[in-house]
């Protein structure tokens, strides 16, 4: 039986990450290592803030949850194939067609979830296409 004592204020960290190639680490309060997930089970990762799912054909390629007691952070690395102009005016659109409130700002498109949960997608130009990042933040 593995034992972790969190830090020296009693804080649990728990922290999870994946790559484009499907190589998952986790470092949780009760086991550390590694697995492979089936081959493109990252690509065709999706996410969802309230119903609105990830821009139509964008791949995820990467992600981070690091928890620290009930506060966590996730992080969602992914490519679009159209230019982050147009990414960003799908994710504001869908966002105020489910009645949230949310705007954007230089890369990014910000907002708070239903659940309170701030969020902030950034979508840089790649190629032809993009690449971005969601970070949603969490307190339970």
């Amino acid at each position: 039986q593995a034992k972790h004592d969190g830090d020296k204020d009693g804080n649990e960290t728990v922290n999870i990450n994946g790559d484009a190639d499907g190589k998952l680490s986790f470092d949780l309060p009760f086991a550390k290592g590694q697995v492979k997930l089936p081959e493109g089970a990252m690509a065709h990762g999706d996410f969802d803030i309230d119903g609105v799912k990830m821009f139509p054909g964008a791949t995820v390629t990467g992600f981070h949850v690091n928890a620290v007691n009930d506060d966590s952070v996730v992080n969602i690395a992914f490519k679009a194939p159209a230019p982050p102009e147009q990414v960003r005016a799908y994710f504001l659109g869908e966002f105020k067609k489910k009645g949230m409130t949310a705007s954007a700002s230089g890369d990014a498109v910000s907002g708070i979830a239903s659940d309170g949960s701030p969020f902030t997608i950034h979508v840089q130009p790649n190629g032809a296409g993009s690449q971005g990042a969601v970070e949603i933040h969490n307190k339970d």
